[in-house]
């Protein structure tokens, strides 16, 4: 008589407490569910009639900027992969709003929250950290943030979100509420519901993943355009310039552009990427505070360079359509720097040139940069 194979039933060692893991993810689907979605703003341009230009304005989530949508997804993220226990220190690396976002989570939860960023990140966006309970951690290299923080969760017992790896796969890009399905269900009514471009920016890279899958899951014709300002190793990536990578250290345009080509960014769902010189991200922001009464952060001021320049080649084409792009964040965390004259002077960045580029496409239709 043949004996039965010998059972084996293992249980985890360290079970994880359901009662708290419910309540924190109540919490975060709570805080979602008494939030309204964020305005698609419809700006008319003079000199381009026939385009449509609008900015979903992420400036209006509770922490301030685009990045509430993807912090919300990583402790989601983390919480349901059992990675987040009561108690657990929460460290990221960060360029500083996503760490803004990150530490009003951390704090709904009751959990301790380091952040490990560049030490040029502005002072608004370290005390908007500080004021949400979280700790910053200041390196003096933007390629250094991802060892410190992997190695401070190491020697603390807790646990690396890591945006940059984790983005992409964090969002579910079928929809679930994401950027995408918000953007495209605001478009449903205009006079041309389904834009001709998408303009992003990358960080992480995870936005422009999310809205690179949508588009081509719901069968819609938008191609994605990815802003990338200087010095970011995304554009020469996308090239195929392995040199470029290779020299690249980060970015000045604080939110956007990275030192290395990040996990989650995705090239194989972009159509086109754009190189935006520092000074016409800064220019681009400004110029839209003038014409429009709207604040908002350096990286939006890449978005609308790119966007113009955009609309302009429809224009010379003879066509019409629409364009849309975020406003990723607001002017008030830039006091001390791209809203300062002194500290771009510094820098050497001349913003005239590109305001007329700017001043060209918006009251002409022609593009001369």
């Amino acid at each position: 008589m043949t004996q039965a194979p010998h059972l084996v039933d293992v249980h985890a060692s360290e079970p994880v407490d359901r009662s708290w893991l419910d309540e924190a993810v109540r919490r975060i689907q709570a805080d979602a569910n008494r939030s309204a979605d964020t305005h698609l703003v419809h700006l008319p341009i003079p000199g381009l009639p026939d385009v449509d230009l609008y900015l979903k304005d992420e400036s209006t989530h509770p922490t301030g900027s685009l990045k509430h949508r993807l912090a919300r997804s990583l402790f989601l993220y983390a919480l349901c992969n059992g990675q987040l226990r009561e108690g657990t220190t929460v460290i990221e690396a960060s360029s500083g709003s996503t760490a803004v976002s990150e530490a009003y989570f951390a704090r709904m939860l009751g959990l301790p929250f380091i952040a490990v960023m560049v030490a040029s990140t502005s002072p608004e966006k370290i005390a908007l950290i500080e004021r949400e309970g979280g700790r910053c951690h200041l390196v003096a290299d933007a390629g250094e943030v991802y060892e410190v923080a992997r190695r401070l969760a190491e020697d603390l017992g807790g646990h690396y979100l890591d945006q940059f790896t984790f983005a992409e796969r964090a969002t579910d890009w079928r929809g679930n509420n994401n950027i995408a399905e918000s953007i495209f269900d605001q478009m449903l009514l205009e006079r041309h519901p389904v834009p001709r471009w998408v303009v992003v920016g990358a960080g992480t890279g995870g936005t422009s993943a999310t809205i690179g899958r949508y588009v081509r899951y719901r069968g819609l014709a938008s191609e994605v355009c990815v802003v990338d300002p200087e010095r970011s190793a995304f554009l020469p990536a996308f090239q195929g310039d392995e040199r470029g990578v290779a020299t690249a250290c980060g970015s000045r345009i604080e939110g956007i552009g990275r030192p290395r080509v990040e996990p989650s960014f995705v090239p194989a769902v972009v159509d086109r990427m754009m190189l935006v010189p520092d000074a016409a991200s800064v220019a681009g922001m400004r110029f839209l505070a003038a014409r429009t009464g709207l604040r908002p952060g350096a990286s939006t001021g890449t978005n609308l360079y790119g966007a113009l320049r955009l609309a302009c080649e429809l224009a010379e084409r003879g066509e019409g359509g629409s364009i849309v792009s975020l406003l990723c964040d607001g002017a008030e965390r830039y006091a001390g720097t791209y809203r300062n004259d002194a500290w771009l002077a510094e820098r050497g960045w001349d913003l005239e040139p590109y305001d007329d580029v700017l001043t060209r496409a918006w009251d002409s239709g022609v593009w001369t940069g």
